[in-house]
């Protein structure tokens, strides 16, 4: 997959946000580019004996508001395009939730499932080898992506500590708990979509019996599935890399669950509990309430935009709709809770959990919920206020949300009005 006109696209969200605050020029211009974006070889000992190299990259995007903050993912479609952007949205996603922190983010170009567990630790070590320099505890902190988890950063964190010679639990998190990993952090991304949609129901039209639709059932997918069953909505489609499987009635949620748990896709589960399989590119056109797009970048586009039914998409993925599709979205009335907001939860859990490891007090879940909770309805209720005071859409509200926030930070620094007045 192509990712070399992403940022543009991206770039075109923060023009527009732009139109809607007085800011100064100065900011934009701060914001058109990444701050730092560092390339690196990363040349590992295979299980064969033989030597292989994969290319890395870390991105810094902007520090403004504080050290940057953002995930590695290890895909073999990443690029530099990819990561770039995926820096600036962090950049938005921190400032829409007020975290003091700027964007990163970091990738492997290299596909992680034809590597052995050894192979894995070699080239998860060797990346932290290569960006110890870009990365710290105020610099830059990474976390876990697509196809990384937390044994992969528990890796990276104790390579950190053996190149500066000591322990330095808060240089990454989405650790495991016995590494000075938060509680919560497992299902945090789905459980701040999952708040914000409650908190929002009644202003959305939801209904007690929601239908949900998800595209894309790894760690976001599943668990936003296992939330909304569990408040008695109906799990109507859910699709993996392998297909999908629908059932008008609701899908047994724990059985998709074992599916996954035991290595299997979820149309493992068709010919079960009246599970049907479905291609997973009909899935966005399915009839339901609620699609969740939960996958990768694009997955929602100028092509298959207007077959959508759901009254609401709810974006757990990065980018998972383009700006072509959104504007057909707007035009069909449907609304779309934005990813800089709607998977803001993953980022909050990863700040309590450096906030933890910095003072080395540790909360309890229900604390961790709580205090989710509490930032996730906060600033989701803000933006739809700014949505409908100013008659924008809820993605145009949040990058007017977090703009003005990094503005006020770029400003503070003094502008061109500063020093020429």
């Amino acid at each position: 997959m192509s990712h070399d006109n992403l940022l543009d696209q991206a770039l075109v969200r923060l023009d527009e946000a732009a139109a809607h605050l007085s800011i100064d020029p100065d900011v934009i211009e701060k914001l058109k580019y990444a701050r730092e974006t560092a390339k690196a070889r990363l040349m590992i000992r295979m299980d064969d004996g033989s030597r292989k190299s994969f290319i890395a990259w870390r991105c810094r995007y902007d520090d403004t508001r504080g050290p940057t903050k953002g995930g590695i993912r290890f895909h073999p479609d990443s690029d530099v395009y990819e990561v770039e952007t995926l820096a600036f949205w962090m950049t938005f996603k921190c400032a829409v939730m007020n975290l003091p922190y700027g964007g990163g983010k970091g990738a492997v170009r290299v596909d992680p499932r034809q590597l052995s567990k050894a192979e894995l630790e070699r080239l998860s070590r060797a990346y932290m080898q290569a960006f110890a320099r870009v990365i710290g505890p105020n610099r830059d902190i990474p976390a876990p992506d697509v196809y990384t988890n937390s044994m992969i950063m528990g890796w990276m964190a104790d390579e950190y500590a053996q190149i500066v010679g000591q322990t330095e639990p808060a240089v990454i998190t989405g650790k495991p708990i016995a590494l000075g990993g938060s509680l919560g952090r497992d299902d945090a991304t789905a459980r701040g979509g999952y708040y914000l949609v409650r908190d929002l129901a009644a202003d959305l039209g939801l209904g007690q019996a929601a239908r949900v639709a998800v595209q894309g059932f790894g760690n976001a997918g599943q668990h936003i599935a296992h939330l909304f069953a569990g408040d008695g909505h109906k799990i109507v489609a859910v699709s993996d890399s392998s297909g999908a499987v629908k059932c008008a009635t609701g899908l047994n949620v724990q059985k998709l669950l074992a599916a996954k748990a035991n290595g299997q896709s979820v149309i493992s589960t068709a010919g079960q509990d009246g599970h049907e399989l479905m291609s997973a590119d009909d899935l966005v056109g399915i009839d339901c309430d609620i699609l969740a797009p939960a996958a990768l970048e694009n997955m929602v586009h100028e092509g298959n935009a207007a077959h959508i039914k759901a009254k609401i998409v709810l974006e757990l993925a990065n980018g998972p709709v383009t700006s072509e599709a959104d504007a057909i979205l707007e035009k069909n009335g449907i609304v779309v809770l934005p990813d800089i907001l709607a998977n803001a939860g993953g980022v909050t859990v990863s700040y309590f959990e450096w906030v933890q490891n910095r003072q080395g007090f540790y909360w309890t879940l229900e604390e961790i919920h709580e205090r989710l909770k509490t930032i996730v309805e906060r600033e989701g209720r803000a933006i739809w206020n700014t949505s409908r005071e100013k008659n924008i859409s809820m993605r145009t509200a949040a990058y007017v949300h977090a703009l003005g926030r990094l503005a006020e930070a770029i400003e503070a620094h003094g502008t061109q009005s500063f020093f020429t007045s």
